[in-house]
């Protein structure tokens, strides 16, 4: 990559917020542990350094080696990143009177700075720390305040290093993204070539340089990852491409054999594999979320080792691994970051299995990914389906899996699904599903007391499954879907409609 951007993680939520405005600017960025610095730092042009849970002024306080950034690559210090810079640089940091958390206004502003160039006093900021910077370094230029916040941003004496104690990164700073726009473009000189063309490009050769002359097995699921790695490893390596389809039993209703389907006429080579039985079989008895998942992985890697080995010479296997896989699977990097949960196509593969990994989309968020897929030539239909997770209904069956629980939830689900498509409802959604929960609810039915099985809907909207809210579906259409369940469906007899968002829950119930 050229023009790359640094993003040294703290352990802030905000992190990957970060990454995602960087990447709408056009302009590449990594994120890398405030205390892992990359080998290559030459090919980093700017530096971002992220918020943190922690203070700077706690024993335990994140504390990186800067020494080859500062005066020599331009640095945008982003809250507990700006109390860092203050603290360790001659200024004073203090715990704040009160917390200040939510949206404030600058007040005064610097206009003839280029970091604030086209930002004007009024302009809103999300503020969300516990310390605040009481006493600038010396010789550091103050650039902006708030009502309530004396020092929100400052910029350090003889180097291009500033500091800024609110979060552009997020929704609610309104210049947020000029703010960074003015920094990596205007003061770090950052060229806006990241386009999903120049991804495709610079992939392309890249995986014909990893992978050469190697075979590569990949599995596909359908949905708009693997389609798009597919193509992708298509496009480098053609023939050397063989595509597995696996129906682990917990896909929903008739998919298996639609996305065999889909697949005809684009030139790839599928090859459909029912191992529903194994997949049961290794599910049998597991009630923690993590051990389904588990579970689903183990057997997943255990069906694709026994593929491979009735391909002669394959050497690699290719996974539609996306970015907030990796950044909910485990720490970015080994960063400080919190683990959400595990995906059973992150990480390591096990000793038994010889091959190699290679996941052309491993940096990508998901509006990125279909963004390349267009570049590609992907059918619009394609690449906008409804992410589905990895595991598949055993995430969305609370508890147990068994084929009967299974096969209760793909009715359900396809009632909402196509009601969604039937209202014209499907592509206002990111992202949609049917939960089965642990418990039953009395009813009555024809006049005959029922104890039934409880189902919950969700929809949510979202643009790359990092943060999601809940989709106010219209009344008319959930009644007439929970009707529909009740009456098609023997075993429910009560719907019910989640309107939680990301964060705090989380969009999957497992």
């Amino acid at each position: 990559m050229q023009n790359n951007v640094l993003i040294l993680d703290f352990g802030s939520q905000y992190t990957q917020l970060i990454a995602r405005r960087v990447r709408e600017l056009n302009i590449y960025c990594e994120i890398h542990p405030f205390n892992k610095l990359p080998q290559n730092l030459s090919e980093f042009k700017a530096v971002i350094l992220s918020g943190s849970p922690f203070s700077v002024r706690g024993e335990d306080a994140p504390h990186p080696d800067l020494s080859q950034i500062r005066k020599h690559k331009p640095v945008l210090a982003v809250c507990y990143g700006a109390q860092y810079l203050a603290h360790f640089s001659g200024g004073l940091v203090e715990a704040s009177a009160t917390r200040e958390y939510g949206r404030a206004r600058l007040s005064t502003v610097t206009t003839n700075e280029p970091l604030f160039e086209g930002i004007e006093a009024g302009s809103q900021v999300w503020m969300s720390h516990g310390d605040s910077i009481i006493r600038l370094p010396e010789g550091a230029i103050l650039l902006a305040s708030s009502h309530d916040v004396a020092n929100v941003a400052f910029k350090l004496k003889d180097e291009a290093t500033y500091g800024i104690q609110f979060h552009p990164e997020v929704y609610h700073s309104t210049d947020g993204k000029k703010l960074l726009e003015n920094f990596l473009v205007n003061i770090a000189q950052v060229a806006q070539t990241w386009t999903p063309d120049s991804f495709v490009d610079l992939t392309v050769h890249e995986l014909q340089e990893k992978v050469g002359k190697g075979k590569v097995v990949l599995g596909l699921s359908g949905g708009v990852d693997s389609t798009v790695a597919a193509v992708l490893l298509h496009k480098a390596i053609g023939k050397q491409l063989y595509c597995i389809f696996v129906n682990n039993g917990l896909l929903r209703k008739n998919e298996f054999e639609k996305v065999l389907r889909q697949y005809e006429g684009m030139g790839l080579n599928v090859k459909g594999v029912d191992a529903s039985k194994r997949f049961y079989e290794a599910l049998a008895g597991k009630n923690d979320p993590e051990d389904k998942r588990k579970a689903i992985g183990k057997t997943f890697i255990e069906v694709f080792d026994d593929e491979a080995h009735t391909i002669e010479g394959v050497d690699w296997l290719a996974q539609g691994t996306i970015y907030p896989d990796v950044i909910e699977s485990i720490s970015v990097n080994g960063g400080p970051s919190a683990t959400i949960k595990s995906h059973h196509n992150v990480g390591g593969l096990p000793d038994f299995m010889k091959l190699k990994i290679v996941e052309p989309l491993r940096m990508l968020f998901k509006d990125e990914v279909r963004r390349v897929g267009k570049a590609l030539g992907i059918h619009p239909d394609l690449l906008g389906r409804h992410p589905f997770p990895g595991p598949g209904l055993a995430i969305r069956i609370l508890g147990d899996v068994t084929e009967e629980k299974v096969r209760l939830l793909q009715e359900v689900d396809d009632i909402f699904i196509e009601g969604l498509r039937s209202w014209n409802l499907y592509d206002e959604v990111w992202q949609a599903g049917v939960i089965l929960l642990p418990v039953n609810s009395v009813g009555v039915m024809g006049d005959e007391r029922t104890y039934e099985k409880v189902v919950a809907l969700r929809a949510v909207s979202s643009t790359d499954g990092m943060t999601a809210d809940w989709v106010h579906l219209p009344y008319e259409f959930l009644m007439k879907v929970s009707n529909d369940i009740i009456n098609k469906v023997k075993g429910v007899n009560r719907v019910v409609y989640d309107i939680s968002s990301k964060p705090p829950s989380t969009i999957e119930w497992e």
